[in-house]
């Protein structure tokens, strides 16, 4: 028996408990997982407060990633001991997610941690931080460079703009953070920000072609903010759209990419390659200041991950938040 955080549904709002389940109960898969952390990413958040049908089938143990240690496989790269991280799959759709002890999940979807990246800060990275490494890697291949100009990073407060802001500073980039929150401006220049502007900015209406502020963007947000930010962006410049807070809409037109040449990149966290994933744990053992990453991180048991996603979708959150799966 462990024990895990279970989502139910009853009429049509979703409902958490701490249960205990018994390993029969488990779903298939190749490879059985210790678990010692898992993590509250804007995806989870939506997931358990039924805001967005993010789980498919109930009952179901949300949470979309983790990380731990391998007690059993028949997986040909894992064996028993390995350190391994998840990040997305149908983990917290349709298969079992990463709030509870234990795991059985198809050893296609893991990682092996790189020996500089601990259990903990596996998932004080976790799924945000993962995905603002495959932003800044999907600005790279398409030719960013930190030749000076200034680049954006939307909804910076969050998890996945902390992450990208503290990396792209690390690579030696100018980076202007957007914010609804003034009052984080310390916290975000303590990560790397050279400039904060408010997001009001940016979430108005997109008037088309506005002057070239940013020679890349990391957008998470959406909508009209992604809309002004593809605007704004210089000629040859590049875009990496990896989230959804404002919205799902993109009210623009064709101009920034038929005149300037701009590249939108859409950024997919849950499905990416294998050999993308290696290289984004990699590049986070070697990127990551991990005294960066312990200013932007706080760690709550189970009992609190309901309250922690609230505060996400009132745009409250903070940084990274860890999930210590073995607390109540």
């Amino acid at each position: 028996m462990f024990k895990a955080l279970m989502a139910n549904r009853r009429d049509d709002r979703v409902f958490l408990s701490i249960e205990s389940i018994d390993e029969s109960d488990l779903m298939p898969g190749n490879v059985d997982v210790d678990i010692d952390y898992s993590t509250v990413n804007y995806k989870d958040a939506l997931a358990i407060t039924g805001k967005m049908p993010v789980i498919r089938k109930f009952p179901l143990i949300p949470g979309i990633d983790f990380s731990g240690t391998v007690t059993r496989s028949s997986h040909p790269l894992y064996e028993t001991g390995d350190r391994v991280v998840l990040n997305g799959w149908t983990l917290s759709q349709t298969h079992h997610g990463g709030y509870a002890q234990r795991a059985r999940v198809d050893g296609d979807w893991l990682v092996k941690l790189p020996q500089a990246i601990s259990n903990r800060n596996a998932m004080a990275i976790g799924t945000a931080g993962y995905t603002a490494m495959l932003a800044l890697l999907a600005l790279e291949r398409a030719g960013v460079t930190p030749d000076g100009s200034d680049i954006l990073v939307t909804g910076a407060s969050g998890g996945v703009g902390s992450v990208a802001i503290a990396l792209l500073s690390k690579r030696g980039y100018r980076v202007t953070a957007s914010t609804g929150r003034p009052e984080q401006a310390p916290y975000l220049k303590s990560l790397g920000a050279t400039g904060i502007i408010d997001r009001s900015e940016l979430s108005t209406p997109a008037q088309g072609l506005g002057a070239e502020r940013w020679g890349a963007v990391i957008d998470t947000v959406g909508s009209h903010t992604l809309a002004n930010a593809i605007g704004q962006t210089a000629p040859r410049g590049a875009i990496a759209a990896c989230g959804l807070a404002q919205g799902i809409d993109l009210p623009t037109d064709l101009f920034p990419f038929l005149l300037r040449g701009v590249t939108l990149i859409g950024i997919d966290s849950v499905t990416a390659p294998y050999d993308w994933r290696l290289e984004c744990w990699t590049r986070l053992a070697q990127d990551l200041a991990p005294e960066k990453l312990q200013l932007m991180t706080r760690e709550i048991g189970l009992q609190e991950v309901a309250s922690v996603a609230d505060e996400i979708l009132q745009g409250r959150g903070l940084g990274r938040v860890i999930v210590d799966v073995n607390r109540e």
